[in-house]
């Protein structure tokens, strides 16, 4: 799950080019992308391209909020399509994945589709709410990764700048993204970096997507086919990473009963050793 690129799901020509990219997840948008007086085609547009996808498990909807009137609609087009999962935007807690549980599971039945069969991902930061409750996701049915977003969270708070003149998000947005990941950890799912709105810079989408990955992110939204291939290798360790990562795990079993080793002139503990097997399971690696 290292990109997930949104599609307008009133476009069928994006939606096909996302479905068509490289990217893990493509991510067809009932939500803000769509206008009211859309939604109801958009829901039959996104229902034809989950059928017609080659491989429906890596094709997802993000649906609209709970709180407002649409769910329930988007629901009923969709799920019997048989998407990979559902993308729930302004999650509160992880009580809203459990109303959403509910919803799909009744869905699921009636479709004839294995219980459980939909994973969820959610939204954790979008509004004022949701900043309290991102450690509030443990054992939440079916989630499997926790994303945040500045844009919605922006507008909540009537605030007229996202990053100061550095480009860097300000603080309360930096709080947003690390609640978001100690939340995501918290909950034992995968925590998914926002978007970068300036799909053009690519250079500048590398470096971001190479920096929040060192910090335990492990995926990020996409809004262009073109940052897929950005993210992907942001994303995917290096034969050096994993070279290392073998190394300091052959360290620690040439010194069996050993809480710490020397290698390289550095001195290495456990946290190291877990961090290399973490790294190397992964990305699949036989070590």
């Amino acid at each position: 799950m290292r990109s997930w690129l949104f599609a307008p799901g009133d476009s069928d020509k994006k939606m096909d080019k996302a479905i068509a990219s490289e990217a893990d997840i493509a991510l067809l948008d009932l939500e803000d992308s769509v206008t009211p007086e859309n939604k109801a085609a958009a829901r039959e547009q996104v229902a034809a391209a989950i059928a017609n996808a080659p491989d429906k498990s890596r094709v997802w909807v993000r649906v609209n909020p709970l709180s407002g009137e649409w769910t329930e609609a988007d629901l009923d087009a969709v799920v019997s399509a048989g998407p990979g999962g559902i993308f729930l935007p302004k999650a509160e807690g992880g009580h809203d994945v459990e109303r959403l549980d509910a919803m799909l599971s009744a869905r699921e039945v009636q479709a004839g589709m294995d219980v459980g069969a939909i994973r969820v991902a959610a939204l954790v930061t979008e509004t004022a709410a949701a900043m309290f409750t991102t450690g509030m996701y443990d054992g939440a049915p079916r989630l499997v990764a926790m994303s945040w977003g500045a844009e919605d969270l922006s507008s909540e708070l009537g605030a007229r700048e996202q990053r100061g003149p550095d480009g860097e998000y300000s603080h309360v947005y930096e709080m947003a993204r690390s609640l978001c990941l100690l939340g995501a950890v918290k909950a034992g799912v995968a925590p998914i970096e926002t978007v970068q709105p300036e799909f053009r810079d690519l250079d500048k989408l590398a470096v971001r997507a190479k920096s929040v990955r060192a910090q335990g992110f492990r995926g990020m939204l996409a809004i262009h086919p073109a940052q897929v291939a950005p993210i992907n290798a942001a994303f995917t360790p290096s034969p050096e990473e994993l070279a290392h990562a073998r190394a300091v795990l052959q360290a620690f079993a040439d010194n069996p009963g050993s809480g710490t080793v020397s290698m390289d002139g550095n001195m290495l503990d456990r946290p190291h050793m877990v961090l290399a097997q973490r790294l190397l399971a992964e990305a699949g690696d036989a070590q």
